[in-house]
């Protein structure tokens, strides 16, 4: 059934009275000059990007000094797949002897089947753990032989068959792409989260993984994870990112990506039980599609999701679906309001209301209640792109170049749920020239925007109280729409500022708070008000903000 913002289900209104309570109870805001600068600069506040990962050192140390240039402090990478393959498709350089070389390392066994990895790291010997592992240069090409046994966890198989999977990719006498990365981050005291092998797809659900192999996938993420702990063992490799994706969907039929996040979170524990891990599940809300979900549904995925941390710290980044349309940046009072034209690229024009089941906010809410008591962190995935209309082309990218000022939407949308916001992706959404102005440099020149994350307003006492970003020195308007159909409007200077909002209270430790005293309205319960606000740097929210009074 269709979730409307005007109508809402009794779990949305039982999440909104929640966050509201929270709210009210958490707040302190001491006092400080209305007009005072902080001290911090304005940022925005995305911390982290997904990254492609380069085997040349200089390259990575170019790229993080360019995040953290832009106020980041995490990078993420994805994994590679480990693919099913044959004799055949075996490159004609890996060879022993004058044999094939998946021949030659099955020679006295029971090849049961063969896979392909491929990444940019160099295995070689460092891998070779097992008497039928092998190890071959030619035609400076590395390729890396893993015999795994198809029953069992050891180098020898019970039933005598094996899986032999051959990893290419690297070069020999070179470093990886992984290890160049997280050297990178170690020099610049940044944060790395290598991705993680991922299963192919089945055939016949190709939103599934195939876990017909599943003994051999896990033995496999199990050698993944000790040549790393051999090779690549730096501060700067904070965790790994569980790169297989899933919507918030509580389907049992999800239950296969459940298992191979257990059976990856397993494996960090077992062998790298110092790092956590990233997983990045997405919000699909569109209306008409086969696979949407309800917040409800979603909170229930997003416990699932934490559910499989088998004691590894997991941060679960949530997607807001905004780069893909899959998710709709909007305010009830905008319901009716048609889509803007990158969402109508992809569901069609038709106002947010009908197009959608619910607003990104109360998928944001809906998830933050899902992890609470479970150990998880809440993180935000904003998507760092548009979905193409012939208009924002950017490189060769499947989505479009986005604007700085849909961004704001996005991030207003995630509330105080997240406690820290990544984006896909750096290469290129961010640096693409597109319409001429990188997107990172317009995120750059309008930093000290304002961002309004939420408020709470009590007509009684006339006292606004509203948290976001970049909210220091605030003259704050308040609009709203009397009985009489009248629009009214008052303006007033934030009577007191809280920078620490956030590290206070447990949320984004970017959160900041102020409150401010507008006296008497006529506004009535359960009717919407307006918040504009300018800030210390002379800078204007871009982003509409509404809440139900």
């Amino acid at each position: 059934m269709k979730l409307s913002t005007e109508t809402q289900s009794t779990p949305k209104i039982r999440l909104y009275i929640s966050l509201v309570l929270a709210i009210l109870v958490a707040i302190t805001v001491p006092v400080a000059e209305p007009r005072a600068v902080a001290a911090e600069a304005p940022q925005f506040p995305v911390s982290g990007f997904f990254v492609r990962a380069s085997p040349s050192d200089a390259v990575n140390t170019q790229k993080l000094s360019d995040i953290r240039g832009a106020g980041g402090d995490t990078v993420i990478t994805f994994g590679s797949h480990l693919m099913p393959a044959s004799l055949g498709s075996v490159s004609p350089d890996c060879r022993i002897g004058t044999a094939n070389c998946v021949q030659a390392a099955a020679a006295g066994v029971r090849l049961n089947r063969v896979f392909a990895y491929t990444d940019a790291s160099p295995w070689g010997a460092a891998a070779v753990t097992c008497p039928r592992d092998r190890t071959i240069t030619s035609n400076n090409k590395l390729f890396t032989l893993l015999v795994l046994p198809t029953q069992g966890a050891g180098c020898d198989s019970p039933n005598g068959a094996y899986d032999i999977v051959v990893i290419s990719g690297g070069r020999p006498g070179t470093g990886g792409a992984t290890e160049s990365m997280a050297r990178a981050a170690t020099a610049q005291g940044m944060q790395f989260f290598a991705g993680m092998p991922i299963p192919a797809k089945r055939a016949d659900l190709p939103y599934l993984p195939d876990l017909s192999y599943q003994n051999t996938f896990s033995l496999f993420t199990n050698r993944y994870l000790r040549y790393h702990a051999t090779n690549n063992d730096v501060p700067g490799l904070a965790g790994f990112y569980l790169s297989t994706e899933m919507p918030l969907s509580s389907a049992a039929i999800f239950e296969a990506v459940l298992a191979v996040y257990r059976i990856q979170n397993q494996a960090i524990r077992a062998i790298m039980p110092a790092r956590s891990a990233v997983v990045s599940p997405y919000i699909d809300a569109r209306s008409a599609a086969a696979g949407s979900t309800t917040p409800a549904e979603a909170q229930v995925a997003v416990r699932n999701i934490a559910l499989t941390a088998a004691g590894v710290h997991l941060s679960i980044a949530v997607q807001d679906g905004m780069g893909t349309g899959k998710g709709g940046a909007f305010f009830g009072n905008e319901a009716s309001a048609p889509v803007d034209q990158p969402a109508a690229a992809i569901v069609g024009a038709g106002s947010w209301g009908s197009r959608y089941l619910a607003p990104n906010r109360d998928y944001f809410v809906a998830a933050a209640h899902g992890v609470a008591g479970t150990g998880a962190t809440l993180w935000a995935n904003m998507e760092g792109m548009a979905p193409a209309t012939g208009a924002n082309a950017c490189d060769a990218n499947l989505r479009g170049q986005t604007t700085n000022a849909r961004l704001d939407r996005q991030l207003q949308q995630m509330a105080n749920a997240p406690k820290k916001i990544i984006s896909f992706m750096w290469d290129t959404y961010n640096t693409c020239a597109g319409t001429g102005v990188p997107l990172v440099q317009q995120v750059l020149a309008g930093k000290a925007t304002p961002l309004i994350t939420d408020s709470v307003f009590d007509p009684a006492s006339g006292a606004l109280t509203v948290t976001g970003y970049n909210l220091s020195g605030v003259t704050v308007e308040l609009k709203w729409t009397a009985a009489t159909g009248q629009a009214q409007g008052k303006t007033v200077p934030a009577s007191a500022f809280n920078p620490a909002y956030g590290r206070q209270n447990g949320l984004n430790p970017a959160l900041q708070a102020f409150t401010a005293h507008v006296g008497g309205t006529t506004l009535n319960p359960g009717t919407y008000y307006m918040v504009n606000i300018t800030n210390a740097w002379g800078a204007r929210n871009d982003a509409f903000y509404s809440k139900r009074g």
